[in-house]
Protein backbone atom coordinates (compact mmCIF):
# COMPACT_ATOMS: atom_id res chain seq x y z
CA UNK A 1 0.00 0.00 0.00
CA UNK A 2 1.22 3.51 -0.72
CA UNK A 3 1.17 5.56 2.46
CA UNK A 4 -0.58 8.60 1.82
CA UNK A 5 1.05 10.52 4.21
CA UNK A 6 4.11 12.37 5.37
CA UNK A 7 4.51 12.86 9.17
CA UNK A 8 6.80 15.06 10.58
CA UNK A 9 7.94 15.59 14.54
CA UNK A 10 8.21 19.98 14.66
CA UNK A 11 10.41 21.12 17.51
CA UNK A 12 7.22 21.37 19.73
CA UNK A 13 6.90 17.56 18.72
CA UNK A 14 3.40 18.11 16.78
CA UNK A 15 2.24 15.85 14.56
CA UNK A 16 1.70 17.23 11.41
CA UNK A 17 0.18 15.39 8.48
CA UNK A 18 0.49 16.34 4.97
CA UNK A 19 -1.92 15.01 2.60
CA UNK A 20 -1.38 16.42 -0.29
CA UNK A 21 -2.87 13.89 -2.89
CA UNK A 22 -6.30 12.50 -3.90
CA UNK A 23 -7.47 8.45 -3.88
CA UNK A 24 -8.53 7.70 -7.67
CA UNK A 25 -9.31 4.30 -9.12
CA UNK A 26 -7.09 2.71 -6.37
CA UNK A 27 -3.95 4.81 -6.43
CA UNK A 28 -2.89 8.17 -4.75
CA UNK A 29 -2.33 11.20 -7.05
CA UNK A 30 -1.46 14.27 -7.02
CA UNK A 31 -4.32 16.85 -7.36
CA UNK A 32 -4.89 19.03 -10.58
CA UNK A 33 -5.36 22.10 -8.58
CA UNK A 34 -2.41 23.96 -6.19
CA UNK A 35 -4.69 24.84 -3.45
CA UNK A 36 -3.64 23.96 0.04
CA UNK A 37 -5.88 24.30 3.41
CA UNK A 38 -4.23 24.08 6.87
CA UNK A 39 -5.87 21.88 9.31
CA UNK A 40 -6.35 23.45 13.05
CA UNK A 41 -6.00 21.45 16.13
CA UNK A 42 -8.85 23.21 17.95
CA UNK A 43 -7.56 22.44 21.25
CA UNK A 44 -3.97 24.50 20.82
CA UNK A 45 -5.47 26.26 17.37
CA UNK A 46 -1.75 25.47 16.16
CA UNK A 47 -2.14 23.80 12.46
CA UNK A 48 -1.28 19.87 12.57
CA UNK A 49 -1.73 19.49 8.98
CA UNK A 50 -2.46 20.20 5.37
CA UNK A 51 -4.80 18.88 2.66
CA UNK A 52 -4.94 19.42 -1.21
CA UNK A 53 -8.03 20.97 -1.80
CA UNK A 54 -9.45 18.90 -5.31
CA UNK A 55 -10.69 20.21 -8.53
CA UNK A 56 -13.80 19.74 -10.88
CA UNK A 57 -11.07 17.75 -13.06
CA UNK A 58 -10.05 15.83 -9.98
CA UNK A 59 -13.71 15.26 -9.15
CA UNK A 60 -14.52 13.69 -12.99
CA UNK A 61 -11.10 11.86 -12.88
CA UNK A 62 -12.86 10.36 -9.36
CA UNK A 63 -16.54 9.57 -11.32
CA UNK A 64 -15.20 7.85 -14.33
CA UNK A 65 -13.33 5.47 -12.03
CA UNK A 66 -16.57 5.10 -10.25
CA UNK A 67 -18.63 4.49 -13.49
CA UNK A 68 -15.99 2.28 -14.97
CA UNK A 69 -16.28 -0.05 -11.58
CA UNK A 70 -19.97 -0.18 -11.33
CA UNK A 71 -20.90 -3.26 -14.28
CA UNK A 72 -18.51 -5.52 -11.75
CA UNK A 73 -18.48 -4.10 -8.29
CA UNK A 74 -22.23 -4.03 -8.56
CA UNK A 75 -22.51 -7.25 -9.88
CA UNK A 76 -20.55 -9.38 -6.98
CA UNK A 77 -22.42 -11.64 -4.89
CA UNK A 78 -24.00 -10.86 -1.44
CA UNK A 79 -21.34 -12.94 0.09
CA UNK A 80 -18.26 -11.40 -1.33
CA UNK A 81 -19.57 -8.17 0.13
CA UNK A 82 -20.12 -9.58 3.68
CA UNK A 83 -16.67 -10.71 3.50
CA UNK A 84 -15.23 -7.31 1.92
CA UNK A 85 -17.37 -5.42 5.41
CA UNK A 86 -16.05 -7.97 7.37
CA UNK A 87 -12.62 -7.59 6.30
CA UNK A 88 -12.98 -3.78 6.78
CA UNK A 89 -13.98 -4.23 10.08
CA UNK A 90 -10.84 -5.92 11.30
CA UNK A 91 -8.69 -3.71 9.65
CA UNK A 92 -10.71 -0.87 11.23
CA UNK A 93 -9.76 -2.64 14.55
CA UNK A 94 -5.91 -2.38 13.95
CA UNK A 95 -6.21 1.14 13.16
CA UNK A 96 -7.94 1.56 16.19
CA UNK A 97 -4.80 3.79 17.84
CA UNK A 98 -4.56 5.98 14.63
CA UNK A 99 -8.21 6.66 15.00
CA UNK A 100 -8.50 8.06 18.05
CA UNK A 101 -5.25 10.06 18.12
CA UNK A 102 -6.63 11.29 14.62
CA UNK A 103 -9.96 12.24 15.44
CA UNK A 104 -8.72 13.83 18.82
CA UNK A 105 -6.54 16.07 17.03
CA UNK A 106 -8.70 17.40 14.24
CA UNK A 107 -11.87 17.42 15.99
CA UNK A 108 -10.58 18.35 19.69
CA UNK A 109 -12.76 15.14 21.12
CA UNK A 110 -11.62 13.84 24.47
CA UNK A 111 -9.60 10.39 24.15
CA UNK A 112 -12.57 8.40 25.72
CA UNK A 113 -15.02 10.09 23.07
CA UNK A 114 -12.92 9.11 20.29
CA UNK A 115 -12.43 6.10 21.60
CA UNK A 116 -15.93 5.18 23.09
CA UNK A 117 -18.00 7.02 20.81
CA UNK A 118 -16.70 8.12 17.38
CA UNK A 119 -14.28 4.92 16.85
CA UNK A 120 -16.63 2.79 18.07
CA UNK A 121 -19.57 4.14 15.94
CA UNK A 122 -17.20 3.68 12.71
CA UNK A 123 -16.38 0.03 13.88
CA UNK A 124 -20.24 -0.70 14.39
CA UNK A 125 -21.38 0.61 11.52
CA UNK A 126 -19.17 -1.69 8.78
CA UNK A 127 -20.07 -4.43 11.04
CA UNK A 128 -24.09 -4.14 10.86
CA UNK A 129 -23.66 -3.20 7.37
CA UNK A 130 -22.50 -7.25 7.11
CA UNK A 131 -24.54 -8.41 9.66
CA UNK A 132 -27.78 -6.59 8.10
CA UNK A 133 -26.69 -7.66 4.91
CA UNK A 134 -26.96 -11.47 5.30
CA UNK A 135 -30.54 -11.68 5.55
CA UNK A 136 -31.30 -8.97 2.91
CA UNK A 137 -33.15 -9.98 -0.15
CA UNK A 138 -32.30 -8.19 -3.53
CA UNK A 139 -35.30 -10.53 -5.20
CA UNK A 140 -38.78 -10.94 -3.50
CA UNK A 141 -41.44 -12.83 -4.94
CA UNK A 142 -44.88 -11.16 -4.45
CA UNK A 143 -47.07 -13.78 -5.81
CA UNK A 144 -48.46 -11.94 -8.71
CA UNK A 145 -45.06 -10.18 -9.47
CA UNK A 146 -41.27 -10.57 -8.66
CA UNK A 147 -39.32 -6.85 -6.95
CA UNK A 148 -35.76 -6.54 -7.52
CA UNK A 149 -33.46 -4.36 -5.85
CA UNK A 150 -30.70 -2.94 -7.94
CA UNK A 151 -27.96 -0.98 -7.22
CA UNK A 152 -28.86 2.99 -7.71
CA UNK A 153 -25.31 3.85 -9.54
CA UNK A 154 -22.80 5.63 -8.54
CA UNK A 155 -22.87 7.70 -4.95
CA UNK A 156 -21.90 10.63 -4.33
CA UNK A 157 -21.11 11.45 0.00
CA UNK A 158 -20.90 14.29 1.60
CA UNK A 159 -19.99 14.24 5.09
CA UNK A 160 -19.73 16.40 8.21
CA UNK A 161 -16.73 17.34 10.08
CA UNK A 162 -18.62 17.07 13.78
CA UNK A 163 -18.69 12.87 13.31
CA UNK A 164 -15.36 11.75 11.11
CA UNK A 165 -16.29 8.35 11.07
CA UNK A 166 -19.80 7.71 12.16
CA UNK A 167 -21.63 9.46 8.75
CA UNK A 168 -18.63 8.57 6.75
CA UNK A 169 -18.96 4.64 7.89
CA UNK A 170 -22.45 4.69 7.47
CA UNK A 171 -23.11 5.58 4.09
CA UNK A 172 -19.81 3.94 2.93
CA UNK A 173 -20.87 0.39 4.24
CA UNK A 174 -24.49 0.74 3.50
CA UNK A 175 -22.90 1.48 -0.20
CA UNK A 176 -20.65 -1.43 -0.57
CA UNK A 177 -23.65 -3.33 0.79
CA UNK A 178 -25.84 -2.54 -2.19
CA UNK A 179 -22.97 -2.69 -4.07
CA UNK A 180 -22.72 1.05 -5.40
CA UNK A 181 -19.29 2.65 -6.13
CA UNK A 182 -18.31 6.00 -4.02
CA UNK A 183 -16.70 9.01 -3.90
CA UNK A 184 -16.48 10.82 -0.76
CA UNK A 185 -15.62 14.52 0.32
CA UNK A 186 -15.35 14.35 3.83
CA UNK A 187 -15.01 17.88 5.34
CA UNK A 188 -11.97 20.32 4.64
CA UNK A 189 -11.91 20.78 8.59
CA UNK A 190 -11.85 16.98 10.17
CA UNK A 191 -10.17 15.51 6.84
CA UNK A 192 -7.90 12.67 8.49
CA UNK A 193 -10.31 10.12 10.02
CA UNK A 194 -11.25 9.84 6.42
CA UNK A 195 -7.64 9.51 4.94
CA UNK A 196 -7.11 6.72 7.37
CA UNK A 197 -10.43 4.77 6.19
CA UNK A 198 -9.18 4.90 2.99
CA UNK A 199 -6.45 3.39 3.92
CA UNK A 200 -7.92 0.48 5.27
CA UNK A 201 -9.77 0.30 2.42
CA UNK A 202 -7.06 -0.30 0.11
CA UNK A 203 -5.13 -2.34 2.35
CA UNK A 204 -8.23 -4.75 2.30
CA UNK A 205 -8.28 -4.93 -1.38
CA UNK A 206 -11.40 -2.69 -1.67
CA UNK A 207 -11.35 -2.50 -6.03
CA UNK A 208 -10.66 -0.06 -7.68
CA UNK A 209 -13.16 2.77 -8.31
CA UNK A 210 -15.05 1.35 -6.24
CA UNK A 211 -13.84 3.68 -3.45
CA UNK A 212 -12.47 7.36 -4.10
CA UNK A 213 -11.71 10.09 -1.95
CA UNK A 214 -11.14 13.84 -3.18
CA UNK A 215 -10.80 16.25 -0.90
CA UNK A 216 -11.68 19.94 -1.23
CA UNK A 217 -14.29 22.74 -0.18
CA UNK A 218 -17.93 22.79 -0.35
CA UNK A 219 -18.48 24.92 -3.27
CA UNK A 220 -16.15 23.28 -4.98
CA UNK A 221 -16.43 19.85 -4.52
CA UNK A 222 -19.61 19.15 -2.66
CA UNK A 223 -21.24 21.68 -5.17
CA UNK A 224 -19.43 19.02 -7.64
CA UNK A 225 -21.00 16.54 -6.63
CA UNK A 226 -24.41 17.21 -6.28
CA UNK A 227 -24.78 18.89 -9.87
CA UNK A 228 -22.05 15.98 -11.53
CA UNK A 229 -24.71 14.17 -14.43
CA UNK A 230 -22.35 11.20 -13.71
CA UNK A 231 -23.18 10.64 -10.07
CA UNK A 232 -26.43 8.65 -9.61
CA UNK A 233 -27.05 9.10 -5.83
CA UNK A 234 -26.15 11.86 -3.62
CA UNK A 235 -25.64 11.38 0.27
CA UNK A 236 -25.25 14.44 1.99
CA UNK A 237 -25.43 15.06 6.03
CA UNK A 238 -24.48 18.83 7.24
CA UNK A 239 -27.07 22.17 7.98
CA UNK A 240 -30.22 22.80 6.31
CA UNK A 241 -28.74 25.54 4.30
CA UNK A 242 -26.47 23.15 2.26
CA UNK A 243 -28.90 20.65 2.03
CA UNK A 244 -31.39 22.93 0.40
CA UNK A 245 -28.63 23.69 -1.88
CA UNK A 246 -27.70 20.14 -2.70
CA UNK A 247 -31.53 19.26 -3.82
CA UNK A 248 -31.82 22.06 -5.92
CA UNK A 249 -28.42 20.61 -7.87
CA UNK A 250 -29.53 17.20 -7.63
CA UNK A 251 -33.15 18.15 -9.20
CA UNK A 252 -31.76 19.72 -12.25
CA UNK A 253 -31.04 15.92 -13.45
CA UNK A 254 -33.95 14.55 -11.19
CA UNK A 255 -30.85 12.50 -9.35
CA UNK A 256 -32.05 10.52 -5.99
CA UNK A 257 -31.00 12.45 -2.76
CA UNK A 258 -30.51 11.08 1.05
CA UNK A 259 -30.23 13.82 3.58
CA UNK A 260 -29.41 13.74 7.55
CA UNK A 261 -29.81 17.59 8.31
CA UNK A 262 -29.86 19.61 11.59
CA UNK A 263 -32.39 19.27 14.85
CA UNK A 264 -33.47 21.03 18.13
CA UNK A 265 -34.73 18.01 19.92
CA UNK A 266 -36.73 18.09 22.58
CA UNK A 267 -35.73 15.93 26.26
CA UNK A 268 -39.52 15.39 27.58
CA UNK A 269 -38.73 14.81 31.26
CA UNK A 270 -41.70 13.57 32.82
CA UNK A 271 -43.58 14.02 36.32
CA UNK A 272 -42.45 10.97 37.76
CA UNK A 273 -38.67 11.03 36.49
CA UNK A 274 -35.97 11.18 38.58
CA UNK A 275 -34.48 15.02 38.77
CA UNK A 276 -31.47 14.24 39.38
CA UNK A 277 -31.11 11.87 36.94
CA UNK A 278 -33.21 13.52 34.36
CA UNK A 279 -30.53 16.26 35.17
CA UNK A 280 -27.74 14.46 34.07
CA UNK A 281 -29.03 12.93 30.86
CA UNK A 282 -30.36 16.69 29.85
CA UNK A 283 -26.51 18.14 30.63
CA UNK A 284 -24.92 14.98 29.26
CA UNK A 285 -26.35 16.29 25.59
CA UNK A 286 -24.57 19.60 25.04
CA UNK A 287 -21.71 18.04 27.54
CA UNK A 288 -20.85 15.24 24.79
CA UNK A 289 -18.99 15.98 21.27
CA UNK A 290 -19.47 19.86 23.21
CA UNK A 291 -22.62 19.75 21.82
CA UNK A 292 -21.84 19.21 18.54
CA UNK A 293 -24.48 16.62 17.64
CA UNK A 294 -27.12 17.02 15.39
CA UNK A 295 -29.74 14.56 17.40
CA UNK A 296 -28.72 16.36 20.24
CA UNK A 297 -31.65 17.49 22.86
CA UNK A 298 -31.40 21.26 23.31
CA UNK A 299 -34.86 21.87 24.35
CA UNK A 300 -35.19 20.40 28.09
CA UNK A 301 -39.42 20.43 28.72
CA UNK A 302 -39.75 19.86 32.12
CA UNK A 303 -43.10 19.90 34.78
CA UNK A 304 -43.49 23.36 36.10
CA UNK A 305 -43.79 22.06 39.53
CA UNK A 306 -40.17 20.48 39.03
CA UNK A 307 -38.62 23.98 37.20
CA UNK A 308 -36.41 25.00 40.52
CA UNK A 309 -35.23 21.52 41.71
CA UNK A 310 -33.95 20.67 37.94
CA UNK A 311 -32.95 24.04 37.79
CA UNK A 312 -30.38 22.93 41.22
CA UNK A 313 -29.81 19.57 39.86
CA UNK A 314 -28.16 20.95 36.67
CA UNK A 315 -26.14 23.38 38.64
CA UNK A 316 -25.20 20.28 40.64
CA UNK A 317 -24.52 17.49 38.26
CA UNK A 318 -22.30 20.33 35.27
CA UNK A 319 -19.32 19.85 37.53
CA UNK A 320 -19.03 15.76 36.51
CA UNK A 321 -18.43 17.32 32.65
CA UNK A 322 -15.41 19.17 33.27
CA UNK A 323 -14.24 21.02 30.48
CA UNK A 324 -10.25 21.51 28.85
CA UNK A 325 -7.45 19.57 27.39
CA UNK A 326 -8.71 16.43 25.36
CA UNK A 327 -6.08 14.55 25.89
CA UNK A 328 -6.70 14.90 29.88
CA UNK A 329 -9.13 13.46 32.13
CA UNK A 330 -12.18 16.13 30.71
CA UNK A 331 -15.22 15.50 29.21
CA UNK A 332 -16.00 18.91 27.24
CA UNK A 333 -13.49 19.84 24.77
CA UNK A 334 -12.95 22.87 22.42
CA UNK A 335 -15.51 23.49 19.33
CA UNK A 336 -13.83 22.61 16.34
CA UNK A 337 -12.64 26.02 15.01
CA UNK A 338 -12.89 29.42 15.55
CA UNK A 339 -16.46 29.84 13.01
CA UNK A 340 -18.01 27.60 15.06
CA UNK A 341 -17.08 29.32 18.69
CA UNK A 342 -18.04 32.66 17.16
CA UNK A 343 -21.13 31.38 15.62
CA UNK A 344 -22.24 29.69 19.69
CA UNK A 345 -21.40 33.00 21.25
CA UNK A 346 -23.84 35.58 18.73
CA UNK A 347 -26.42 32.65 19.82
CA UNK A 348 -25.56 32.83 24.40
CA UNK A 349 -25.67 36.67 23.79
CA UNK A 350 -29.15 36.26 21.99
CA UNK A 351 -30.14 34.00 24.95
CA UNK A 352 -28.91 36.32 27.64
CA UNK A 353 -31.28 39.06 26.09
CA UNK A 354 -34.43 36.50 25.67
CA UNK A 355 -34.40 34.58 28.60
CA UNK A 356 -32.21 33.98 31.70
CA UNK A 357 -28.88 32.50 32.48
CA UNK A 358 -28.76 29.59 34.82
CA UNK A 359 -25.09 28.71 34.21
CA UNK A 360 -22.18 29.39 31.39
CA UNK A 361 -22.38 32.46 29.42
CA UNK A 362 -20.24 34.00 27.26
CA UNK A 363 -16.52 33.89 27.07
CA UNK A 364 -14.13 30.53 27.25
CA UNK A 365 -14.38 28.92 30.43
CA UNK A 366 -12.27 30.42 33.66
CA UNK A 367 -8.19 29.49 33.26
CA UNK A 368 -8.13 28.54 29.82
CA UNK A 369 -6.54 31.50 27.54
CA UNK A 370 -5.62 28.94 23.94
CA UNK A 371 -8.56 26.73 22.34
CA UNK A 372 -11.71 27.20 20.71
CA UNK A 373 -13.57 26.46 24.33
CA UNK A 374 -16.93 27.44 25.05
CA UNK A 375 -18.60 27.26 28.63
CA UNK A 376 -21.39 25.36 29.19
CA UNK A 377 -24.90 27.15 29.08
CA UNK A 378 -28.02 26.04 30.35
CA UNK A 379 -31.06 28.60 29.66
CA UNK A 380 -34.14 29.21 31.85
CA UNK A 381 -37.11 30.75 31.87
CA UNK A 382 -37.00 29.81 27.86
CA UNK A 383 -40.52 30.51 25.56
CA UNK A 384 -40.08 27.99 23.05
CA UNK A 385 -40.84 30.65 19.79
CA UNK A 386 -37.53 32.42 21.39
CA UNK A 387 -34.54 32.28 18.90
CA UNK A 388 -32.67 30.11 21.03
CA UNK A 389 -35.48 27.14 21.07
CA UNK A 390 -35.92 27.30 17.81
CA UNK A 391 -32.75 27.67 15.97
CA UNK A 392 -30.05 24.58 15.90
CA UNK A 393 -26.52 26.31 18.16
CA UNK A 394 -24.51 23.15 17.74
CA UNK A 395 -22.40 24.11 20.79
CA UNK A 396 -23.10 22.99 24.18
CA UNK A 397 -26.04 25.26 25.33
CA UNK A 398 -29.93 24.36 25.97
CA UNK A 399 -32.49 25.31 27.30
CA UNK A 400 -34.91 24.83 29.86
CA UNK A 401 -39.05 24.96 29.19
CA UNK A 402 -41.52 24.23 31.19
CA UNK A 403 -45.09 22.70 30.79
CA UNK A 404 -48.17 21.91 32.83
CA UNK A 405 -49.92 18.48 31.25
CA UNK A 406 -48.35 15.91 28.87
CA UNK A 407 -50.74 16.88 26.15
CA UNK A 408 -49.15 20.48 26.62
CA UNK A 409 -45.68 19.08 26.74
CA UNK A 410 -46.22 17.19 23.64
CA UNK A 411 -47.55 19.98 21.51
CA UNK A 412 -44.06 22.15 22.45
CA UNK A 413 -42.00 19.54 21.87
CA UNK A 414 -43.41 19.11 17.89
CA UNK A 415 -43.52 23.48 17.44
CA UNK A 416 -40.08 22.92 15.52
CA UNK A 417 -39.50 22.96 11.96
CA UNK A 418 -36.86 19.96 12.91
CA UNK A 419 -37.49 16.14 13.82
CA UNK A 420 -34.40 14.33 13.92
CA UNK A 421 -34.90 12.95 17.28
CA UNK A 422 -36.80 13.27 20.70
CA UNK A 423 -36.36 11.83 24.09
CA UNK A 424 -38.44 11.14 27.09
CA UNK A 425 -37.36 10.42 30.81
CA UNK A 426 -39.48 9.22 33.57
CA UNK A 427 -40.87 5.75 34.96
CA UNK A 428 -44.98 5.33 33.87
CA UNK A 429 -44.61 2.90 31.02
CA UNK A 430 -47.82 3.86 29.64
CA UNK A 431 -47.10 7.61 29.64
CA UNK A 432 -43.97 7.02 28.25
CA UNK A 433 -44.60 5.47 24.98
CA UNK A 434 -47.27 8.14 24.82
CA UNK A 435 -44.96 10.40 24.50
CA UNK A 436 -42.59 8.40 22.33
CA UNK A 437 -44.98 7.96 20.13
CA UNK A 438 -46.60 11.39 19.82
CA UNK A 439 -43.22 12.86 19.14
CA UNK A 440 -42.63 14.01 15.53
CA UNK A 441 -38.90 12.25 15.09
CA UNK A 442 -37.47 9.93 13.12
CA UNK A 443 -35.94 8.43 16.18
CA UNK A 444 -37.12 8.84 20.27
CA UNK A 445 -35.19 6.89 22.73
CA UNK A 446 -36.70 6.53 26.23
CA UNK A 447 -34.53 6.96 29.43
CA UNK A 448 -31.27 5.28 28.54
CA UNK A 449 -31.93 2.88 25.72
CA UNK A 450 -28.87 1.85 24.25
CA UNK A 451 -27.65 2.48 20.90
CA UNK A 452 -28.94 0.03 18.27
CA UNK A 453 -27.06 0.00 14.76
CA UNK A 454 -29.46 -2.10 13.10
CA UNK A 455 -32.65 0.85 13.71
CA UNK A 456 -33.04 3.53 11.07
CA UNK A 457 -31.61 7.27 11.90
CA UNK A 458 -33.25 10.07 10.12
CA UNK A 459 -35.58 12.86 10.46
CA UNK A 460 -38.77 14.19 9.82
CA UNK A 461 -39.43 17.81 8.38
CA UNK A 462 -36.79 19.55 8.09
CA UNK A 463 -34.28 17.47 9.19
CA UNK A 464 -33.88 15.30 6.68
CA UNK A 465 -34.62 13.06 4.04
CA UNK A 466 -34.29 9.03 3.76
CA UNK A 467 -32.44 6.64 6.46
CA UNK A 468 -29.16 5.64 7.50
CA UNK A 469 -28.10 2.71 9.43
CA UNK A 470 -28.75 -1.07 8.97
CA UNK A 471 -31.12 -2.58 6.22
CA UNK A 472 -32.86 1.03 5.94
CA UNK A 473 -29.16 2.32 4.81
CA UNK A 474 -28.65 -0.57 2.53
CA UNK A 475 -31.95 0.53 0.90
CA UNK A 476 -30.93 3.96 0.53
CA UNK A 477 -28.57 2.88 -2.44
CA UNK A 478 -30.80 0.50 -4.31
CA UNK A 479 -33.45 1.18 -7.11
CA UNK A 480 -36.83 -1.03 -7.16
CA UNK A 481 -37.99 -2.70 -10.42
CA UNK A 482 -41.22 -4.64 -10.57
CA UNK A 483 -40.86 -7.83 -12.85
CA UNK A 484 -44.02 -9.19 -14.42
CA UNK A 485 -44.04 -12.79 -15.42
CA UNK A 486 -40.76 -13.46 -13.76
CA UNK A 487 -39.77 -17.08 -13.99
CA UNK A 488 -40.57 -19.29 -11.44
CA UNK A 489 -37.79 -21.75 -10.58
Amino acid sequence: MERSENIIHNKGDIMMRNYLKHYINGEWIESTGNEIEEVINPATEEVIGKISLGTNEDLDKAVQAARDAFPSFSQTSKEKRIELLKEIAAEYENRKEDIVETITDELGSPKSISENVHYMMGYNHFSQAAESLKNFSFIEDRGGHTVMKDTVGVSGLITPWNFPTNQTSTKIASAFAAGSPVILKPAEVTPFAAIILTEIFDKVGVPKGAFNLVNGSGSVIGDGISSHPGIDFVSFTGSGAVGKKVMQNASERIANVALELGGKSPLVVLEDADVEEAARAAVSHIATNSGQVCSAATRVLVPSSMKKSFEEAVQKVLPEYPVGNPREDNHIGPLVSQKQWDTVQSYIKKGQEEATLLVGGTGKPEGVEKGYYAKPTVFTDVDNDMVIAQEEIFGPVTCLITYDTVEEAIEIANDTKYGLAGYVFGEDEQTLVKVASALKAGRVKINDAKADFAAPFGGYKQSGIGREWGDYGIKEYLEIKTILGYPKK
